[in-house]
């Protein structure tokens, strides 16, 4: 990873950030059991971030799974207790219970859409937000 981006280290983050650079953070945490989404909420919660951007192949959460269900209905805001509730598969339930916990929110949007990231970023309603 070196030879593209340094090594995650919370204070350097944290100063990035101060400059108004954009910090993007990738890979795992190196543990096993311990997925991605896992690691972007840690480093998440960590660095105090308003909200987590999830990239998927779909443009939110819908009802059931839209690739095997076409009558699915996207949901435009839901709340953690309602995604548990329903058993929608949003990101693993550590990660899931991490960003719950400590009221991170989550929005997940079509992250193959061009332009989709960059509306997200911009404040639009791209995608479902889970609060």
């Amino acid at each position: 990873m070196e030879q593209v981006a340094e090594p995650y280290i919370r204070r350097r983050a944290m100063r990035h950030l101060e400059k108004g650079r954009v910090v993007i953070f990738g890979a795992g945490t190196g543990n096993p059991y311990f997925t991605t989404d896992t690691a972007g909420s840690l480093r998440a919660i960590e660095i105090k971030a308003d909200v987590i951007l999830k990239g998927t192949r779909v443009d939110g959460i819908y009802t059931s799974d839209p690739e095997k269900d076409p009558s699915a209905t996207r949901y435009e805001r839901i709340s953690f207790e309602e995604c548990i509730s329903k058993n929608l598969r949003v990101m693993d339930m550590t990660a899931f219970t991490l960003c719950m916990e400590n009221k991170l929110p989550i929005i997940v949007f079509d992250m193959n859409k061009p332009g989709n990231l960059q509306q997200v970023v911009e404040g639009m309603n791209v995608g479902t937000l889970v609060s």
